[in-house]
């Protein structure tokens, strides 16, 4: 069964930027280190065989860089014209691609625990839609003019959330033949043409950002999902006649280079081995096989942009990276600078979050024989748990 997801970020959330005077949509604004509209699509993307954003294109493509989503379409001037722009996108899929079930998931909402789009997954066995619910728990009032006018029964009302899930061709046909523009839930074209929409356990934390003080609380939500990880890395290479010596990207005199496949380069090797290990994605090698020509003499910041991208796509953040080369020579101190600044621009963080370092081994084994430089790298990241199951 292919599984589509429809991520709306067309909006331009007037109540968010009233309240907080920000120009920026809310679906962009910062959180924990990420667009909240990329939180979104890094919860539903192991879920899904593709991922069609609708928006601003040029936002959506900044914001979701890195990440395996269909070209982004523009949204209309409605939400249910957005959803339509998107489904008439995937209906242009080659036949093989077309998907059979459609999600769609607000870019506003960046928690959803992976039981939520499950069980909607599940409801759509039985339902030709199925939505996440949460039962209301709280006295409502119905007031006017400041007091309260009436006393509303709470009895059987749910707060409906996302992401919504239809099957395709049933949802696409009832946005073809629909003849105003104006649901604001995707589930009333199903409602209204009398088809059963299933209710599912939703999450009291999924919750659309709309006020500065959803803000608060989602970075609370964020922060204490957060989990971090560890990455240790060590490469040696040995010294060689006639090549260039490059150490974390950065050209360094010497008489002799590093021995290896691509560069040699020993500092970002063992760099990627660190990302890698903490990522729990194996080693350098793994990736860049030495077996392949396509990888002899290659750059090795090509290596490390690609470990650096497995941090984004996984939902992660990099903290800090600590290197330390040991050698007798050359002396690493006058280019610890240029290292760091090197390193930092190449992972896009900050020069503060690079430590680069060296020592010797007072002459003995190789490295004080002079024979060849080994490097040592730690890293720490923190990750949000996309796959979080239901009670962890």
């Amino acid at each position: 069964m292919r599984v589509a997801a429809i991520l709306l970020a067309a909006g331009t959330g007037s109540r968010y930027t009233a309240s907080t005077g920000s120009k920026t949509p809310k679906q962009y604004v910062t959180l924990a280190g990420q667009p909240v509209i990329r939180h979104a699509a890094q919860a539903l993307l192991p879920y899904v065989t593709c991922l069609q954003p609708v928006g601003q294109p040029d936002s959506l493509a900044e914001a979701l860089k890195g990440l395996s989503v269909l070209p982004p379409v523009k949204g209309g001037e409605t939400r249910q014209a957005s959803v339509r722009a998107a489904l008439e996108a995937l209906d242009c899929l080659p036949l093989e691609k077309k998907p059979d079930i459609v999600l769609v998931h607000d870019g506003a909402r960046p928690y959803v625990p992976a039981y939520v789009i499950k069980n909607v997954i599940k409801g759509l066995k039985h339902y030709s839609g199925a939505i996440p619910a949460v039962a209301v728990t709280e006295t409502l009032k119905r007031g006017k003019n400041g007091v309260i006018e009436s006393t509303i029964s709470r009895e059987n009302l749910m707060r409906a959330q996302t992401p919504q899930g239809f099957h395709f061709k049933v949802f696409l046909d009832l946005h073809r033949s629909a003849t105003a523009l104006t649901a604001t839930d995707d589930a009333c074209l199903l409602e209204e043409a009398g088809l059963q929409v299933a209710l599912v356990e939703g999450d009291d934390n999924n919750i659309k950002l709309t006020y500065e003080r959803d803000l608060v609380r989602l970075e609370q939500i964020m922060g204490a999902s957060f989990l971090p990880r560890i990455g240790f890395g060590y490469d040696v290479h040995a010294f060689e006649e006639g090549r260039p010596l490059i150490l974390c990207g950065v050209p360094v005199a010497h008489n002799k280079g590093l021995a290896g496949h691509s560069d040699a380069d020993v500092g970002i090797h063992a760099l990627c081995d660190a990302i890698y290990g903490a990522l729990a994605e194996g080693d350098i090698g793994r990736h860049f096989p030495p077996s392949q020509d396509e990888w002899r003499n290659a750059d090795s910041t090509r290596f490390l942009l690609h470990a650096a991208q497995r941090i984004t796509e996984r939902g992660g953040k990099l903290v800090n990276v600590d290197l330390t080369f040991v050698c007798e020579r050359p002396k690493i101190g006058p280019y610890v600078q240029v290292m760091r600044e090197r390193l930092a621009e190449l992972l896009k963080v900050d020069g503060g979050a690079i430590s680069v370092k060296a020592t010797t081994t007072e002459r003995l084994g190789f490295t004080g024989r002079e024979e060849g430089i080994a490097c040592a790298a730690t890293v720490s990241l923190v990750m949000y748990p996309c796959h979080r199951e239901e009670g962890s």
